[in-house]
């Protein structure tokens, strides 16, 4: 059996490494034991691709990267390393060179927009009463009631940080795509996951936090990819 790649799990907006838990478990209980999560300021694109990058480089062999919403614009960012062998998208942005989260919905709003509200330093929040319906939908009300209070908001301006040159125009690159997301509309999901060419799309009837509502095929797209990438 060939070595299996660290997996360096990258969280999205409104979240922090906790989102990854149930992705966690599973990946563990597949084997994985070189698991590590990120802890990103969401103060810019440059300020988290680079503490992706420290991550990164602390570890000793091959790494798999995967990241969910905001995480995916930071892995196509960050995934240039030579230790890097492979990207996985989790209902996540995936900008090609010189576009950013931001301008990729615009393009097609997702159908939370109107529940984002920024505070006055400039930090997005998704509205605390909203967040059940927005971001996890399919999940129970305890549970969202947790991501809702625990958020973790990044600057609004991290929104407009546009892609310098996309990892996946070189790496093998994964996408889950969530049909009923609110966060990042799934027709623009679908867009950018058709022109990555990846070696594998899986589509789930899911919302934006597919990584708790389905962590088990979530993870199983991940052992997916840490197979086809590991050392021979």
């Amino acid at each position: 059996m060939s070595a299996r790649p660290t997996i360096v799990l990258v969280h999205g907006f409104w979240g922090g490494a906790a989102h990854w838990t149930k992705v966690i478990i599973e990946l563990a209980r597949m084997g994985h034991a070189d698991l590590r999560a990120v802890e990103m300021p969401l103060t810019s694109l440059a300020d988290d691709a680079e503490r992706t990058r420290k991550m990164v480089k602390q570890q000793a062999g091959q790494v798999l990267l995967v990241g969910h919403s905001y995480g995916g614009a930071v892995i196509t960012e960050a995934g240039d390393l030579p230790n890097v062998v492979g990207l996985v998208y989790i209902a996540a942005f995936a900008p090609d060179a010189g576009e950013s989260p931001g301008g990729i919905s615009q393009q097609i709003p997702p159908a939370a927009i109107a529940n984002l509200a920024p505070d006055s330093d400039g930090y997005l929040w998704i509205n605390y009463d909203r967040f059940h319906e927005s971001f996890c939908q399919d999940l129970g009300p305890d549970e969202a009631l947790a991501m809702s209070v625990a958020q973790k908001a990044p600057l609004a301006s991290t929104f407009g940080d546009t892609i310098t040159a996309p990892a996946w125009k070189v790496k093998p690159s994964w996408y889950q795509l969530s049909t009923d997301d609110r966060m990042i509309h799934p027709d623009n999901q679908y867009r950018m996951a058709e022109r990555m060419k990846p070696r594998r799309i899986l589509t789930l009837d899911a919302s934006h936090a597919s990584l708790a509502s389905r962590a088990g095929e979530v993870a199983a797209l991940i052992d997916e990819a840490a197979k086809a990438v590991a050392k021979a």
